[in-house]
């Protein structure tokens, strides 16, 4: 139990100083590209430093399986150096044994990633696209919630909100649809509903329309009319629309099965963020084979140039296994595996792969 603790707190020192490293190296790479993108122009030096550190926890977390190898090498390179592990071993403890206590501490750190990094990361993706689109001047499209899709679209003459109950796979066809207009000061202009919206050629196509004036000092319901289809112009396109659902990434784990059931009633498809929340699920796993990959090269005592080699192969292991795991990410939201496949096979296999390098360099 000694011993357990004594590695467990080991790997956890490494991790947190290697996390700190990467912390502050990504901090200054955003730094140096926002500057470049924005020194020039729209933003003060204020906003962005904002924007790198917004945007560094995203990029640590989504490399915490290269920190989580670094480390596992790092702390086995130094207890082969030190001579601990000859010791480990020669008081009965074996080498499988005593990667318990640290394989356990890396799948707590995968868990406290997903549980809590992960909603912080949404928070700050959210925030980051948020300061961007301030500072190039645009803002979102695109809202869904319980009530149904929202939209907007504007241009000099005044801007259009737009609800509907759902749509499409693409977002261009709406079914009880509500238009509302309004001018370049903000004051409502008309309210037109529609059994059927479709968005082609810079122009919604409404068909079953019924269109109240809002400018006028009579009663809207009294001016009211109704037409069998009309026009509207737009300044959306489909792609936009596609775009602004944003990556699954910005919504917290924790609201994404919500988000999933309210994008599906929309009628559009989930399969990215089935896809992503089955991914989240099963990263403690992998950075538990990480751990173990970085372990079956570096815990046996290290002679001469063998060092580079040994630690060059685990991390051409470990990136092979990433893109690997990446690939799967892709067919599975595609549709051409099922999503629990695709994110569940790598680790799995990778932890297969190293476990099985491990036995044979332990018992030959």
């Amino acid at each position: 139990m000694i011993l357990d603790r004594y590695f467990a707190r080991r790997f956890a020192k490494v991790f947190g100083a290697i996390f700190a490293i990467f912390v502050v190296i990504l901090t200054f790479l955003g730094l140096a590209d926002n500057l470049r993108r924005y020194g020039s122009d729209a933003g003060s030096f204020r906003d962005i430093l904002d924007l790198a550190l917004l945007d560094a926890p995203n990029g640590v977390y989504q490399i915490l399986p290269l920190i989580v190898i670094i480390a596992s090498i790092s702390m086995f390179l130094g207890l082969a150096r030190s001579s601990e592990l000859v010791v480990t071993r020669a008081a009965g403890r074996s080498g499988l044994r005593l990667l318990v206590a640290p394989l356990v501490v890396a799948v707590l750190i995968g868990a406290i990633g997903v549980a809590l990094l992960n909603p912080v990361v949404a928070a700050t993706s959210r925030a980051f696209e948020s300061k961007v689109a301030s500072l190039d001047g645009g803002g979102s499209v695109l809202s869904l919630s319980s009530s149904g899709l929202w939209l907007r679209q504007g241009d000099a003459d005044g801007q259009t909100v737009i609800h509907a109950a759902r749509t499409n796979l693409s977002g261009t066809t709406l079914w009880d649809a509500t238009f509302l207009t309004f001018d370049p000061d903000g004051m409502p202009q008309s309210r037109i509903e529609a059994n059927i919206a479709v968005l082609n050629d810079g122009k919604w196509t409404l068909n079953g329309v019924k269109s109240w004036p809002l400018d006028t000092e009579a009663t809207p319901e009294a001016e009211a009319t109704q037409m069998t289809s009309t026009t509207i112009s737009s300044s959306l396109t489909a792609d936009q629309i596609r775009n602004n659902f944003g990556t699954p990434s910005s919504i917290s784990i924790w609201d994404l099965p919500a988000f999933i059931k309210r994008l599906q009633s929309a009628g559009f498809s989930a399969q990215r963020h089935i896809v992503w929340f089955q991914m989240e699920l099963s990263q403690p796993l992998f950075l538990g084979a990480m751990m173990l990959i970085g372990a079956a090269f570096t815990m046996r005592p290290q002679r001469g140039g063998k060092v580079g080699l040994n630690v060059m192969s685990a991390i051409m292991l470990a990136f092979t296994i990433y893109f690997i795991r990446n690939f799967a990410q892709i067919l599975g939201e595609n549709g051409d595996v099922p999503a629990a496949l695709a994110a569940w096979a790598p680790p799995l296999a990778a932890a297969g792969v190293a476990l099985g390098i491990l036995l044979q360099r332990e018992d030959g």
